[in-house]
């Protein structure tokens, strides 16, 4: 059809001011949660809707939200024993573990463009650890 542009092109961004920008990065913030008693627990339990809240707001406070930095829900992240986690894209890195008092310093670390290295889960972080494994197994 004559009036389609493709996607690729960028051309619906530039053409369309009043839309919202496109954001240097997009903070998905895991809030699954599972059956209370789940061995490897979930982020939800561990106070993620009230992180991503929190986060939202901060974001909003310093004039970040608009242009920079988007914090949006996600459902699993399959980091459940390391969570709280947020995926940080297009930087391709998750937090791990992340509380609180951990926002301030997440916060900072994107407005400068610097990782908050304590956080960053770490290639093992991905891999269930085997205790939890032997008790899913031994649920089922």
């Amino acid at each position: 059809l004559p009036h389609r542009r493709p996607v690729s092109s960028g051309a619906c961004a530039e053409s369309a001011p009043d839309r919202m920008a496109q954001r240097k990065r997009y903070l998905f913030v895991c809030v699954n949660r599972r059956p209370d008693g789940t061995p490897k627990g979930s982020c939800a339990a561990r106070g993620s809707v009230e992180l991503h809240a929190k986060l939202k707001a901060m974001l909003k406070a310093r004039g970040m939200a608009e242009h920079e930095v988007r914090a949006c829900t996600s459902s699993c992240l399959d980091t459940c024993w390391a969570g709280p986690s947020i995926a940080v894209e297009p930087d391709g890195f998750f937090y791990g573990r992340v509380g609180e008092a951990d926002l301030e310093e997440i916060v900072e670390g994107l407005r400068t463009g610097e990782r908050v290295e304590r956080l960053v889960l770490r290639p093992d972080d991905f891999v269930m650890p085997k205790e939890l494994r032997d008790l899913e197994k031994a649920e089922k």
